[in-house]
């Protein structure tokens, strides 16, 4: 791979401080290297577990062994990232270190920031204390807005900006304007900052949800162990999301509700959550190489952005359309077998957690794209279908799963450097085109399916079922009760 000539997108002119080197981290590290110009020496990683620690010794990168933490991150980072001239980068892929004061202070010191996820300080997804409204991914989102609304414009921060979050915000964009050309909807693509635009795009095409289907294929070598949680990426991150409260955008369309679904009293009201754990709530969908499957409704800021991204409103304010979005994720079996034994033992994590890395697995492909459902030709998929094998090919240090999430980061932050004015931002404010275009080389096939499935097809079946039997796409026929 050494005569490949990578393009440089731009030059990284200050330090870059690289918060977590787990599985995303140790991937995104790569393609930071092929695509942006910058001083090595001037390039720091901060981790807590020091793992793999020779991939920065051999490249001459500094390595500190260190938590970040709500009370030490000023005192840490403030050298790290004003050392010299020229402007920083943060590059936060860390699991419990606080988002909104990480933007805060970065922006502060006029320093470019990008994460995968809004993440809060260390005990806050298990914290009794809180209620579980106030652990919703949803609250989470909600002070990054806050702080958006509050100090607009400066400093670019990048929020919630991997696979999902991120990448499937882009890849939404680019199924309606593919969706609009299918269905001989003659339109004029909204411009990058036309919110509204892009909301009434999704009215007129009469998508009445998304969701945001994924399979995981990827099979271990060896067999399960037990009492060990394996998984295709951050254990930790899927084990916190897993355990906060299902979450999912709510659509106007809706007309029945979980009885114990909760809605929201302040904030932009986009979204509801189920008093229950995402990762035990399963939801039918359909991804192109399985067809139907289950997927776990567990929460993700995309679930909450899209909606209200969407949303199209009257002259009151109120809602007049929105799509119901939420994740239906079927990770690789090891992972749903160390759900299936977490949850079993009462919630308690396995005292193991591993990442699979790319030589533990033997095959398999990470399907993850966005279900357009509800409208003229009933559903269309579309998204990445990265096998382990491509993978291989063509980046170092990660597994599909992993790819699918370090190259948003590539694409977010070349997006960054070229709007490094743009404040807090999400991936469904940015250039999906620009940020596609970067990534694309790193998702291996990227296809559009059409599909005649609903969640109503073979049913009721041996045993009663209540059903909306005169839509199918309500959220009644998709949770599984």
């Amino acid at each position: 791979m050494s005569d490949v000539q990578y393009p440089i997108y731009g030059e990284i002119t200050g330090p870059i401080v690289m918060i977590g080197f787990g599985s995303i981290g140790r991937g995104t590290l790569p393609l930071i290297e092929r695509h942006f110009k910058f001083d090595k020496s001037r390039m720091v990683v901060i981790d807590p577990r020091g793992e793999d620690v020779q991939l920065l010794e051999e490249r001459g990168i500094r390595f500190i062994k260190a938590h970040v933490t709500k009370d030490n991150y000023k005192e840490l980072l403030k050298p790290l990232l004003t050392e010299g001239k020229g402007q920083g980068f943060c590059v936060n892929l860390s699991v419990d270190t606080g988002s909104l004061d990480m933007i805060k202070f970065c922006r502060k010191l006029d320093v470019l920031y990008i994460d995968t996820v809004v993440e809060p300080w260390l005990g806050f997804y298990f914290d009794n204390s809180l209620g579980n409204e106030a652990r919703t991914n949803y609250a989470l989102r909600e002070t990054v807005r806050k702080e958006k609304a509050k100090n607009p414009g400066g400093t670019t921060a990048v929020s919630c900006c991997g696979a999902n979050p991120g990448m499937v915000s882009w890849f939404v964009k680019q199924a309606l304007i593919n969706l609009a050309k299918d269905t001989g909807t003659k339109i004029d693509e909204p411009a990058v900052n036309d919110r509204e635009g892009w909301a009434k795009l999704m009215q007129t095409l009469g998508v009445k949800g998304v969701h945001i289907a994924e399979r995981d294929t990827q099979r271990t070598i060896n067999p399960k162990p037990m009492n060990v949680f394996w998984n295709t990426w951050s254990a930790e991150g899927f084990i916190s999301e897993g355990l906060q409260p299902s979450e999912l955008g709510w659509g106007t369309h809706e007309k029945w509700m979980p009885k114990n679904a909760r809605k929201h009293k302040k904030g932009c009201k986009a979204a509801i959550y189920l008093e229950q754990p995402g990762a035990n709530t399963r939801v039918r969908t359909w991804c192109p190489t399985p067809g139907p499957q289950y997927g776990f409704l567990v929460t993700h800021n995309e679930s909450i952005s899209i909606a209200d991204y969407f949303t199209v409103k009257d002259k009151d304010g109120e809602a007049e359309f929105r799509p119901t979005c939420h994740y239906a994720y079927h990770p690789a079996n090891d992972a749903v077998l160390s759900l299936h034994e977490m949850f079993g033992n009462g919630g308690h994590q396995q005292p193991v957690l591993h990442v699979l890395d790319e030589n533990e697995l033997v095959d398999g492909v990470d399907e993850l794209g966005v279900l357009l459902y509800g409208h003229e030709k009933n559903a269309y998929w579309y998204g990445s279908r990265l096998s382990l094998e491509e993978t291989r090919r063509i980046a170092p240090y990660q597994n599909a799963t992993g790819l699918q999430v370090t190259s948003a980061v590539l694409a977010g932050m070349v997006w960054a450097l070229e709007n490094p004015k743009a404040g807090i931002v999400e991936a469904d404010e940015m250039d999906y085109k620009r940020c596609l275009e970067v990534q694309m080389p790193y998702l291996g096939p990227v296809e559009g399916h059409y599909t005649d499935w609903t969640p109503l097809d073979g049913r009721p079946g041996l045993f009663p079922e209540k059903l909306d039997e005169k839509d199918a796409w309500q959220f009644k026929n998709i949770l599984v009760h």
